[in-house]
């Protein structure tokens, strides 16, 4: 009994081990929920950025930006993902998003799913006041 015990603790152990999620499995292209826009996600140091590299209107200016002269700038090639940390736990966080459509910039926080999709949530203060995006990774 104590040998089966054993393999089946042993076999466990492996499972979760190769299933092991790492900071670095959230780099890639991933499309937004509307189609709207393709942000990539990149490491600089040990944290995570998100630079849109893709959108409908390619001369599309950020003119809802508080920033009068941010407003002249086109949205594309915007870091619009910052200064996100891995938990070690399968949790992006400690990171903002800018919205673009208004303006705002949100603090987030991001999970993967297994199919290497991301939920992307922005909110003001805590998590629970905010709002979920999906993005579906680009292959």
């Amino acid at each position: 009994m104590k040998k089966i015990s054993l393999i089946v603790v042993l076999f466990i152990s492996q499972i979760s081990f190769s299933q092991t999620k790492t900071g670095d499995d959230i780099i890639g292209k991933y499309m937004s929920e509307n189609n709207e826009g393709m942000v990539e996600i990149s490491k600089r140091d040990s944290k995570y950025y998100g630079k849109l590299v893709w959108n409908k209107n390619a001369d599309k200016l950020d003119f809802n930006n508080p920033s009068k002269t941010e407003q002249t700038k086109l949205l594309r090639g915007k870091e619009l993902f910052n200064d996100f940390i891995f938990d070690g736990t399968g949790v992006w966080h400690k990171g903002t998003i800018y919205d673009p459509k208004n303006g705002k910039t949100y603090d987030c926080k991001v999970t993967r799913e297994e199919n290497g999709n991301l939920n992307v949530r922005g909110y003001i203060g805590i998590s629970l006041i905010g709002r979920t995006s999906y993005w579906r990774k680009v292959k």
